[in-house]
């Protein structure tokens, strides 16, 4: 039975004044999290937005037990942790919270490292796709086209397909989820917990700064994400890979809303927007995306071989 927002706890696990940005898709992710998993949680977060928000020690504008760790040992550290506990006996879910320039950039050997090992963490990438706590530099997961302050222009570069890399490492649970749809964010996050191994969670974050829209659009904009293509949810699980029922909807790209409404929002879009060979570049990059589901779906493990 799919999960109703009504059932979920009402508990405020984010506090009120804390240091996040108005819109701020961190404060939602993690209101999630804690949802989902309730107190049985503890969170390694690397630096970052979410290092921030939590506020200044003693206080915290988060209502978790929180490691704060350097970009590079987020993954390391969760897993020795998750290993403390074990020789304690006790039985918590240890989940990495980083943003995409800890995971895809500077954070990625770590976690390489870890799915290798097949270390018993829950991995969330936050990606908001520009390293923005910093300023709004391009990351390995900013999209083509799109405008930071390293990328006047738009980056030149293709947005590297980290979930399919993470597939590669032949890890036990890897998803993807949005903000946008708190219910399939959970309902993965409860499955994850319950498998045991490396789980690997890729969590769409609009950020109204970095991505210059209105605070209050945050929700449209990572709905849009997934009715446009630009972000598919999926699960990839013992092998087989599977769309979400919101993702489903929309694998025929007739059935798709026309991608210039998710671009127009944004104001890193522009240089897209005014040049037909950038737009037709970010087509390509999500065509490309599109083509690997279809082939895991048909394929299954064989297709990245």
């Amino acid at each position: 039975m799919p999960i109703r927002l009504a059932d979920l706890p009402r508990r405020r696990y984010g506090m009120p004044g804390n240091a996040a940005c108005p819109g701020c898709p961190e404060t939602m992710g993690l209101r999630y999290v804690k949802m989902a998993l309730g107190d049985n949680v503890v969170l390694v977060i690397p630096a970052g937005c979410s290092s921030v928000i939590q506020g200044i020690v003693p206080r915290s504008g988060i209502n978790f037990p929180v490691l704060n760790i350097v970009f590079a040992s987020a993954a390391s550290s969760a897993a020795g942790m998750k290993a403390a506990f074990e020789m304690m006996g006790k039985n918590y879910n240890v989940v990495v919270w980083a943003g995409d320039g800890g995971t895809a950039d500077i954070g990625f050997q770590s976690m390489s490292g870890a799915a290798e090992r097949n270390d018993d963490i829950i991995y969330i990438c936050v990606d908001n796709e520009a390293y923005m706590n910093t300023g709004i530099q391009r990351s390995g997961l900013t999209p083509y086209g799109a405008w930071t302050t390293t990328t006047y222009a738009g980056k030149t570069e293709k947005k590297k397909p980290l979930p399919f890399i993470m597939i590669a490492h032949n890890v036990p649970y890897v998803a993807t989820a949005t903000v946008g749809y708190p219910q399939d964010f959970i309902e993965k996050l409860r499955k994850a917990a319950s498998i045991r191994g490396f789980k690997y969670i890729h969590l769409h974050a609009p950020c109204p700064v970095g991505w210059r829209f209105d605070p209050g659009l945050t929700a449209k904009i990572a709905q849009l994400a997934v009715q446009t293509g630009v972000f598919p949810l999926f699960e990839y699980e013992n092998g087989k890979l599977k769309l979400s029922s919101y993702s489903g909807m929309y694998r025929n790209p007739q059935k798709r809303v026309p991608l210039v409404e998710y671009l127009k929002l944004q104001g890193r879009f522009q240089p897209v927007l005014k040049d037909p060979e950038k737009l037709k570049g970010l087509q390509e990059e999500i065509d490309t995306m599109w083509r690997w589901i279809e082939m895991l779906e048909k394929y299954g493990p064989q297709a990245l071989k």
